[in-house]
């Protein structure tokens, strides 16, 4: 096993050289915010679907746009509102009177990287029309299929629920995104350095592509190759069952919870913590690697009951006590 992560260390090295390059590029424009551009990167690598959760003005959306300008790839954005229909999302047949057919007239989603905008302004059967291209990488319009194309990945921003004109996300939709960031304040130093460099009535320049779609999809083939323990394998499966069956781990949470996570959340959180450990320059995953992205795997999968709310516990409060519970292989 030695060798052979040994050689696959090697090919970490080859597959991430353009990691710092994006970092740098996209440090031109966005101030500090280490945390949120890790897991952007971090979702383009793990082929998973990011949702970044903050009060407005936080640059949230301009990370994502940012980072979509540091890749030579086809970019979307789409801004949700109250009066959006599915058919702006995904598209719709078009009727042409001189042949006497309908035609396909393709949607925004059909793009590389889409940027949902605020996506919680928008009702539930809008948001819905985003959950077959999020799962199966593909979108029917009528009676036919299309495909979509690779990578394909989506982040979405959002306020949260309680601003004024939001509304709440179907589960289904929400389970669909990998990591879930709670994108916070910066520090007073990085506000000081944002108030320098933004404080000016023209726009900030382009950035240019530093990294190609096949840089990403070649990354992607060294991150299945990462090899997991079967000790972790287990420890991620004890994890997730942690949030549905507290009681069986002797935790206290079990009146707290209402649904913990899917069959999904073991999914991408062995998926995040192979990606994390890529990022890392290493050709296998460690315990530590699942304890830094758990939270943002599970933060959004863990849903409390009544009573937790009432007591004012959050979803990461469970979530940090299962983590600071169970025992580390």
């Amino acid at each position: 096993m030695s060798n052979s992560v040994l050689e696959l260390t090697e090919k970490i090295k080859a597959a991430s050289a353009w990691v710092s390059p994006l970092r740098s590029a996209i440090g031109q424009v966005i101030i500090g915010q280490q945390y949120l551009v890790d897991r952007l990167i971090l979702g383009l690598i793990a082929n998973g679907h990011v949702l970044l959760e903050g009060v407005p003005g936080l640059a949230k959306t301009l990370s994502v746009r940012t980072l979509a300008c540091a890749i030579s790839a086809h970019f979307q954005r789409i801004q949700f509102t109250p009066d959006l229909l599915p058919a702006d999302i995904i598209g719709t047949l078009i009727y042409n009177p001189k042949e006497h057919t309908f035609e396909t007239k393709k949607g925004p989603v059909f793009a590389n990287l889409v940027l949902a905008d605020e996506i919680n302004r928008a009702p539930a059967k809008v948001q819905s029309a985003l959950l077959e291209a999020m799962q199966e990488r593909q979108v029917t319009i009528g009676d036919e299929t299309h495909m979509l194309p690779k990578p394909f990945l989506v982040l979405a921003t959002e306020n949260p629920i309680d601003q004024e004109g939001t509304y709440q996300l179907p589960e289904a939709q929400v389970d669909r995104f990998m990591l879930k960031l709670s994108v916070g304040y910066p520090t007073k130093v990085e506000e000081r350095e944002i108030l320098d460099r933004m404080a000016t009535t023209s726009t900030m320049d382009d950035i240019k592509p530093v990294i190609t779609p096949e840089d990403i999809l070649n990354a992607r083939k060294v991150v299945n190759e990462i090899y997991v323990d079967d000790k972790i394998k287990d420890y991620i499966v004890d994890i997730v069952f942690a949030t549905r069956y507290p009681k069986e781990y002797n935790l206290k949470s079990d009146s707290l919870i209402q649904f913990g996570g899917s069959p999904r959340a073991t999914i991408s959180l062995t998926l995040a913590a192979k990606g994390w450990a890529f990022l890392q320059g290493r050709g296998y995953v460690t315990p530590q690697d699942v304890k830094t992205i758990a939270m943002d795997v599970l933060r959004h999968r863990v849903i409390v009951s009544y009573e937790a709310e009432a007591e004012g516990k959050t979803s990461e409060d469970i979530v940090q006590e299962i983590l600071d519970t169970l025992p580390v292989p």
